[in-house]
């Protein structure tokens, strides 16, 4: 599918880029002919204006009854033949379109046709001229016809190699663009590709995620309606079952539905000043009864320096987030907390930069196995080898999408995370957060 949808982007690429060089190419070519035309027309115009007026003109003889007239040979001294092929040759016409004077070795059979803007005429299949022809008129009577012609390879030499030449630029810039375009086209598909195999692997993660406890949820209710004599202790037992995973399944939909909303761009924009160590206080207040379940000792410790300046722990953002971030982070840490463990949140000014204040939370758990550490915050990651060895893990009944949402909330809030361990001395999360 993906080499298929580069086949064609690089197609079209390419096609698109060659229509807009044939474009171009075409619009060069007309200029340049259309320019050539215009010179020698202008050419053309000029020698007609500069013969016409070295015409020698014999006034009329009224007496003889002879109208004015043009002395052929006082007006045309040089009847050379021509001797260049780009020479300029003079035609000329009495009023009755009879040729007088030709500066032709041979001269053409053209018929007459005065146009003074100029015409391009086909003499024989090899032999075109651009021709000019011009009344010549004096004291409102007819002299004759001045014809000058050039001929027409001074344009077709030149536009043919151009021609050529645009055709060979054209052809070599489409097969640089082709590749490029390959190229490119693997380039924009990279992220496609690497979008596409996520959301494969998100969906196969959430499907494994819901399966399981609807599985076990429809187990149990089968096993219900097959009683034909009902326990009512067994049947609370299994409602408690039933009611424990409908709660796992609603926090699951709602980490899922919490990362949708923050892929699609529709995050929350409310922000507020927050008192930080009232926020974790209230954190720890609500994780408490779990930790003394286990038990786990949790603790909360402020640096002296920002006990003595309160509003230095002060913090702008979506206080719904920061408590669930807070609370993914202590949760884990007690989940992952052998009993008689600890686990403390320490709050500090940040030693390279005064301007943000660093949260951590530590616990005195089994440790994080190193090359596990770069992919902790992916969803539905979990390291079972290390952190879910034993029974009390295995429990515990984590989607791995806690540490996904932290790490979501946090650069939501322009913070960074991060987590520092090793295998039986527990683990380090560390929250950056900027102040004010």
């Amino acid at each position: 599918m993906f080499q298929a949808t580069r086949r064609r982007l690089a197609l079209w690429y390419t096609a698109v880029t060659a229509v807009l060089l044939i474009v171009f190419a075409s619009g060069v070519y007309l200029y340049v002919r259309t320019t050539l035309i215009e010179r020698i027309d202008d050419t053309l115009s000029h020698v007609v204006e500069v013969v016409g007026r070295s015409l020698v003109i014999e006034p009329a003889n009224p007496a003889r009854g002879l109208p004015p007239r043009v002395n052929i040979e006082a007006s045309f001294r040089d009847d050379s033949d021509s001797v260049e092929d780009d020479h300029i040759d003079l035609e000329w016409f009495d009023p009755a379109g009879t040729l007088l004077w030709s500066t032709f070795s041979s001269t053409p059979e053209i018929p007459l046709h005065p146009n003074s803007n100029g015409e391009t005429v086909h003499v024989t299949e090899d032999l075109l001229l651009r021709q000019v022809t011009q009344r010549i008129e004096a004291g409102g009577q007819l002299l004759g016809y001045l014809r000058v012609s050039h001929p027409w390879f001074e344009v077709t030499k030149p536009t043919r190699q151009l021609i050529r030449d645009l055709a060979l630029g054209t052809a070599l810039l489409v097969g640089t663009v082709a590749g490029i375009g390959w190229l490119l086209s693997e380039l924009a598909m990279a992220p496609v590709r690497e979008s596409y195999q996520r959301l494969k692997q998100f969906t196969a993660d959430a499907s494994h995620e819901l399966r399981n406890p609807i599985a076990v949820i429809q187990t149990n209710v089968q096993v219900a309606l097959a009683d034909a004599e009902p326990d009512p202790a067994m049947q609370q037992q299994q409602l408690k079952v039933i009611e424990r995973l409908t709660r796992r399944l609603g926090r699951l939909v709602d980490d899922l539905l919490f990362l949708a909303r923050q892929d699609s761009g529709t995050k929350l924009a409310r922000r507020e000043a927050i008192a930080l160590p009232v926020l974790l206080e209230e954190v720890l207040e609500e994780q408490e009864s779990i930790a003394a379940d286990k038990p786990v000792s949790l603790n909360l410790e402020i640096s002296p320096e920002l006990q003595q300046l309160p509003d230095a722990v002060q913090i702008q953002g979506d206080r719904d987030q920061l408590i669930r971030l807070f609370t993914n982070l202590i949760g884990n840490a007690i989940q992952y907390t052998p009993a008689n463990g600890k686990v403390t949140v320490s709050v500090n000014r940040n030693k390279h930069n005064p301007a943000q204040v660093q949260i951590q939370v530590r616990d005195t758990g089994t440790g994080i196995p190193a090359e596990s550490l770069p992919y902790l915050f992916d969803r539905f990651y979990r390291v079972d080898p290390a952190r879910t060895s034993d029974s009390r893990s295995k429990a515990s009944g984590g989607s791995g999408l806690g540490l996904a949402i932290a790490k979501v909330i946090t650069e939501n809030h322009h913070g960074q995370i991060q987590v520092d361990s090793e295998l039986g001395k527990g683990a380090v999360f560390t929250v950056t957060l900027p102040a004010g």
